[in-house]
């Protein structure tokens, strides 16, 4: 797409993406730091970031599924990749076809990677997944009871890590860390000797109890602040930029948008921006938080529709079509728009769409 066509511009800068890395790697002094780039690298673009992260020195690549994970292997042939969602059944020759690694998270799943490394006559690696708390994915407690039991399940396998996830790390004051760090600690003792991996982005920030062999960042290195409630100290990597299309003038007691939600009290501009919840703006954004014009907010009226986002630019006059409004950036943060619209910041990077004309700052 010629960005002199585009509707919207998402700008990703890789170099700040490498710097959250950095300060998060030197945080994580005592082990390993790896990198989260499931959801395509949290919906601004899986490869750039892997390419990045891995000239900076990352090894490992944590995604959700095998087809993410093929995607970046001739990106990052040499890194490690873990597919988080574990071993499908009857995927395992392509997990070792494409040296995958799977997070093993059943009985299930741990026999048939043994299975196959014994029929190969080599090593398979993989993660160990145990469930401290979450009860999504991970061995759950009979099931960690049987192996922990009988190691011989392991046969074939080389354990690169053991792992569990933490529930409420963005809360440091929530008692269920400790609980969960004392399970995996206790749980972790009964299978054969690994690096262990806990922290999330935000368990990085409980402190060294926590940290343990393997940090695993993902939202922090997009600049999503893995400490709510306190200062951001991540920079900020993204910003979504809409160029106006239309602007006019409406009366006092005019309505804008489906359902005539907005009412303008005083004789207004509107301007209209080519982005709506096709592009991933969500319609929740509707009536919520503001945009901004060369530093200055312009609230966002009416409903968001497919195509379609509307502002008042009153108080903007030098705003015309072909000016660009400042969706997400240095003004607006990610997690502010996520505020204004009832979510969280990782859905509103994640659902950027593809219609954006996309822009990767080098790092």
């Amino acid at each position: 797409m010629d960005p002199d066509t585009a509707h919207a511009v998402l700008t990703v800068d890789l170099g700040a993406i490498v710097a959250n890395w950095r300060l998060l790697q030197a945080k994580h002094s005592s082990g390993a730091t790896g990198a989260v780039v499931k959801g395509d690298g949290y919906g601004v673009g899986a490869g750039p970031v892997a390419a990045a992260l891995a000239a900076a020195g990352c090894r490992i690549f944590f995604v959700a599924t095998p087809d993410e994970a093929l995607t970046l292997r001739d990106t990052v042939p040499d890194a490690a990749l873990v597919v988080l969602g574990g071993l499908f059944a009857g995927a395992e020759q392509e997990f070792a076809a494409h040296d995958l690694i799977p997070a093993l998270g059943s009985l299930a799943e741990i026999d048939a990677w043994s299975c196959l490394a014994r029929r190969l006559d080599r090593a398979l690696p993989a993660f160990l997944h145990f469930d401290t708390g979450m009860s999504r994915l991970g061995l759950d407690a009979r099931e960690y009871a049987v192996l922990a039991r009988d190691h011989t399940r392991l046969a074939g396998i080389d354990v690169r890590a053991v792992m569990s996830h933490l529930v409420s790390a963005e809360d440091p004051d929530d008692p269920f860390n400790a609980i969960q760090r004392d399970r995996f600690v206790s749980g972790r003792a009964r299978l054969p000797a690994a690096p262990a991996s806990l922290v999330n982005s935000a368990g990085m920030f409980l402190g060294d109890a926590f940290a343990f062999d393997l940090a695993r960042p993902g939202a922090a290195l997009y600049g999503i602040n893995p400490t709510p409630g306190r200062p951001n100290p991540m920079r900020s990597a993204v910003r979504l930029a809409a160029r106006v299309l239309s602007v006019r003038d409406i009366p006092a007691g005019a309505t804008v948008g489906y359902s005539a939600t907005w009412t303008a009290a005083r004789a207004s501009r509107i301007a209209t921006v080519g982005v709506g919840y096709a592009d991933g703006w969500h319609r929740s954004h509707s009536n919520a938080g503001a945009a901004y014009f060369d530093g200055h907010p312009v609230p966002l009226v009416g409903r968001v529709s497919m195509d379609l986002t509307t502002f008042d630019v009153t108080d903007q006059p030098e705003v015309r079509p072909g000016s660009w409004l400042e969706l997400l950036g240095p003004h607006r943060p990610v997690d502010d728009a996520a505020r204004d619209a009832g979510t969280i910041g990782y859905e509103v990077l994640t659902a950027l769409g593809r219609r954006f004309h996309r822009v990767y700052a080098p790092a």
